[in-house]
């Protein structure tokens, strides 16, 4: 299996000087300086992340990953865990929301199957299994250290693989019943914050729903005690195998120099992991929504980003992620296109 502490070392920390000669070509376009606001700073960061001023973008990608959770038999979600497979299909048929505005935005969709509990079988399909779902982290570990260290570096290794096909720019999404549970028992375990700050409504529970929910976190941590400055430890006691897989996404963007754009609640408490084992990774990511599950702000807070979009959405999938590309994209076309003062003939301030 790929050596993870290896993998660390070769996250490095972003090219000041291409930030700051990006900068200086910033300021020098027809516009006010700083007047493009964020599409500024992405542009830097991209910079600082390719080491490159005008960085091309190369293919988009966003990768899905799948797995079930043991603690759906507590009730948690309004779905069964049955739809967990029905879904990872409805990715590979292109029926997805994240399948629709991916095509919008021409991003492939990476859809892996990284631990649902269902046998799986299609030619669109990445089958990088580790186990059929997790354990009931209500009642004990979710995995063991090896599980959760097999699903990373599988994250990792398809990365290395997309980037060796020219896929520059990437995004994270996700698919499995009851994965706001155990996102929450992370934002709760590395933070502190109490569950009931950090639970929100999933797939839409009510009332009733949600305050069960929120003794199921507590009861995890509790059983479990996952320590905060423990990280891969708490993935393993209250996390699930697609929030690994995608911890290994973001840690194999930072290797590869890519810039990686985190989705909403799932897809951040895999960042805040990441970025709890390897804090240079943060400069990699962008974050993309903000999202109307509670615990989300919190997360980013945590991590240290802003999102670029603030449109009420919770589905999860990338949805979120694959919108922001455009963005990005946006950041490199000013970078590239755009006339600067001498080129224009236009008088500087």
């Amino acid at each position: 299996m790929l050596d993870i502490e290896k993998v660390l070392v070769e996250i490095v920390p972003l090219d000041e000087e291409a930030m700051s000669a990006a900068s200086a070509h910033l300021d020098q376009l027809t516009k006010p300086p700083g007047s493009l606001g964020k599409l500024e700073a992405i542009a830097r960061q991209w910079a600082g992340i390719t080491g490159q001023v005008l960085p091309e973008p190369g293919g988009k990608a966003v990768i899905v990953m799948a797995g079930d959770h043991g603690v759906c038999e507590e009730g948690v979600s309004a779905f069964p865990s049955e739809v967990t497979p029905q879904m990872v299909l409805n990715f590979l048929n292109g029926g997805a929301a994240v399948n629709v505005l991916a095509r919008h935005v021409g991003a492939e969709v990476v859809c892996v199957d990284i631990g649902v509990n269902a046998d799986l079988e299609h030619p669109g399909l990445v089958s990088r299994k580790v186990r059929k779902g997790t354990g009931n982290m209500a009642r004990g570990a979710a995995m063991t250290m090896g599980e959760a260290e097999q699903a990373i570096a599988a994250g990792i290794e398809l990365v290395d693989e997309l980037a060796a096909r020219g896929v520059r720019l990437l995004a994270t999404g996700e698919m499995g019943i009851g994965n706001t549970t155990p996102s929450a028992a992370l934002l709760c375990a590395l933070t502190g914050l109490a569950p009931a700050q950090a639970v929100g409504r999933g797939t839409g529970i009510d009332d009733e729903g949600w305050l069960h929910k929120v003794a199921v976190v507590q009861q995890a941590l509790e059983v479990n005690a996952p320590e905060a400055d423990k990280p891969l430890e708490a993935l393993a006691k209250v996390g699930g195998l697609e929030i690994a897989g995608l911890v290994g996404v973001i840690l194999g963007a930072a290797r590869n120099r890519c810039p990686v754009i985190i989705d909403g609640f799932i897809s951040s408490a895999a960042a805040l992991v990441a970025s709890r084992i390897s804090p240079l990774s943060t400069s990699y990511m962008l974050a993309s929504h903000l999202s109307q599950e509670q615990g989300h702000a919190r997360l980013l807070e945590a991590i240290g980003l802003s999102p670029m979009l603030h449109m009420d959405m919770r589905l999860g999938e990338g949805t979120g992620a694959v919108l922001a590309f455009t963005l990005v994209d946006a950041a490199g076309k000013i970078m590239r296109e755009m006339a600067t003062f001498a080129s224009a003939g236009v008088s500087q301030a």
